[in-house]
């Protein structure tokens, strides 16, 4: 597979960060501001994005966007319509309401009250469809817990330039440096392992393409797991107050993890 983007997938990428960026949270106060929340739920309607699957979409293309949202913690429901969308298409139903007739939803930056891991329409898919939907799922749960990673990195990396201790910015210390190289690191690894498993999904064998998923997503979770508590480190004792947005990034991506979780126990292959 080649792992870089295309110019269309790039400009997907690119309009996915400018919802994110335009009306996502920019602090923890804002998690709270309904008019804020209902500009960023018409930005996501009228992209389409929950809809990418029923308009010919990859699923390397949906992960791409789902990086972007966890990126930027938006918080209104994006994974469950956009499922709920490639399962009605599996179906042959009518996919253009899909997401209007799914059952309310939630975002991964809130609770997980409401989340349904395996719909009672998955019984009317051949074992084929159904295993390609739950690789789907796990590709793109993977996708938002890199994204958080992505998020709470740049928060850190940020904090680090501006915050002082003796006279100097603390990301001047080898030290914070070095922690903040290695997260980078661990991000730039899941990356690679979580887009092959978003290729997958269309292109290799169902059984292949669920492995594929539930590699990327426990070694996503767990490098996830290492970036997070580093940013919270980097904050000092103001990353474990409720005005810092890296216990938010954390939160995420713990919820995330645990939406379609995966066990090493469930792989067939080796995994150090």
């Amino acid at each position: 597979m080649d792992v870089r983007l295309t110019s269309e997938q790039q400009q997907l990428r690119d309009a996915a960060a400018e919802v994110a960026g335009d009306f996502g949270p920019g602090s923890v106060a804002d998690l709270d501001d309904q008019a804020r929340r209902t500009r960023l739920e018409k930005a996501v309607d009228a992209t389409g994005f929950r809809t990418l699957r029923s308009d010919g979409a990859s699923a390397v293309e949906v992960a791409i966007v789902a990086e972007e949202f966890g990126r930027g913690l938006v918080d209104v429901p994006f994974l469950g319509p956009v499922l709920a969308d490639d399962l009605q298409r599996r179906l042959g139903r009518d996919v253009g309401a899909a997401p209007n007739t799914a059952p309310e939803s939630v975002d991964l930056t809130g609770s997980l009250a409401g989340v349904v891991e395996s719909p009672p329409e998955l019984a009317d898919l051949s074992d084929d469809e159904s295993g390609r939907w739950y690789a789907l799922a796990l590709a793109a749960t993977t996708a938002d817990i890199i994204g958080a990673a992505r998020g709470t990195h740049a928060l850190a990396t940020e904090y680090a330039k501006v915050r002082e201790q003796y006279g100097s910015a603390i990301g001047s210390y080898q030290a914070v440096a070095h922690m903040l190289a290695e997260s980078l690191a661990l991000i730039e690894g899941s990356i690679s392992v979580a887009r092959h498993a978003a290729w997958a999904v269309d292109e290799l064998p169902v059984r292949e393409a669920v492995e594929a998923a539930r590699i990327a997503k426990i070694y996503s979770a767990r490098a996830a797991m290492t970036v997070c508590e580093t940013s919270i480190q980097v904050h000092g004792g103001i990353g474990n107050t409720w005005e810092c947005l890296a216990h938010i990034y954390l939160r995420r991506v713990l919820a995330a993890t645990e939406t379609w979780p995966a066990k090493l126990e469930e792989l067939t292959i080796g995994l150090s």
